[in-house]
């Protein structure tokens, strides 16, 4: 009798299918329910932010051990991403690997991908203001003369110091990092594992002084807020753009098009068949579908490309059963 050997954790194209699917259901969620997920996203983020920046407004350590004082606030960082995956909620960076692989996979429309992405990066920013103004702003959290002048000092260095170009390498960078997050927690299969693999490359991003389009939402309207001299146009042309770009390079580029790359089977590449079938087999290789205990993404019955989602029966016409559906996987 033939067992199924199970591995303490998913192979990285298991964990790339799991991604995927994760996208599908992303993307097919209620644009309402869209919108307070990545509301939610951004609050924890903002939270994590306004934790952070507390625990750095250490001035003695900025002077004489200002390494030091980043490696704390970046160990403490992380808890933000954590809470947001563990919750299911979106945020648009993360979402910038999620939809990228079932794009790439034609399990979604390119169209579809960009309403999500919009939608969420328009939750998360609201999120994020309302920490700012309510909660952090208006709760007089760092009214104290030392935490002003951080958070206005954090501020100035993120939007006035950089030139343009080096904000936006430095997002790539960011959220290079932090999808990095995001796959390695798709591979785990239990709480604490998926938790340490979150932490560690989220910690390398705010350890760096990466720029990340979501933090940013927090931490440069609390500057504003506190009294830095940046308008509001200013951070959207000097800060905002540059990161979400940059962002979009090293979650989408980097994270999911290069591993859904690396785990496509490369054969010999036919040349004298229809130019179509040479893209295809050229971009993606092996079209078999992925099996993840058990169990494949509707639709993927002989090709994992070129598929629509459509819902498959059994024989006797009922939901063929998934056992690990896109809803199990956010």
């Amino acid at each position: 009798m033939h067992m199924q050997v199970v591995h303490n954790c998913y192979s990285p194209k298991e964990a790339i299918e799991l991604c995927s699917r994760a996208g599908v259901h992303k993307v097919n969620m209620r644009i309402d329910k869209m919108f307070f997920s990545a509301f939610m996203a951004g609050c924890l983020l903002a939270f994590a932010c306004a934790a952070t920046l507390s625990t750095i407004t250490a001035p003695w350590y900025q002077e004489n051990a200002p390494g030091l004082i980043r490696m704390i606030g970046a160990l403490i960082f992380p808890w933000g991403l954590v809470a947001i995956i563990l919750t299911g909620a979106d945020l648009v960076t993360a979402s910038f690997m999620f939809t990228t692989l079932p794009t790439l996979h034609r399990r979604i429309s390119p169209l579809k991908m960009l309403l999500h992405l919009t939608i969420s990066f328009l939750g998360n920013l609201a999120g994020s203001l309302l920490v700012v103004g309510l909660i952090t702003g208006h709760g007089g959290v760092f009214d104290m003369p030392a935490y002003k002048a951080e958070a206005v000092k954090f501020a100035t260095v993120k939007v006035v110091d950089p030139e343009w170009h080096m904000i936006s390498l430095r997002g790539i960078g960011a959220n290079w990092l932090v999808c990095l997050s995001c796959f390695l927690g798709m591979m785990a299969r239990e709480g604490i594992s998926k938790i340490c693999a979150i932490w560690w490359p989220t910690f390398a991003f705010e350890c760096l002084g990466f720029d990340h389009a979501v933090a940013n939402m927090f931490f440069v309207p609390m500057g504003i807020y506190c009294g830095a001299d940046i308008s509001v146009r200013y951070y959207i042309w000097k800060s905002m753009i540059p990161t979400v770009l940059g962002n979009m390079v090293g979650g989408g580029l980097l994270v999911a098009g290069v591993y859904w790359y690396l785990v496509r089977n490369f054969g010999p590449v036919m040349v004298v068949v229809r130019p179509l079938t040479v893209a295809k087999q050229f971009l993606t290789g092996d079209t078999s579908p992925v099996v993840v205990d058990g169990g494949l993404f509707e639709g993927d019955e002989e090709s994992l490309v070129g598929q629509e989602q459509d819902e498959k029966t059994d024989g006797e016409g009922s939901p063929a059963e998934h056992p690990k559906s896109a809803e199990n996987m956010v």
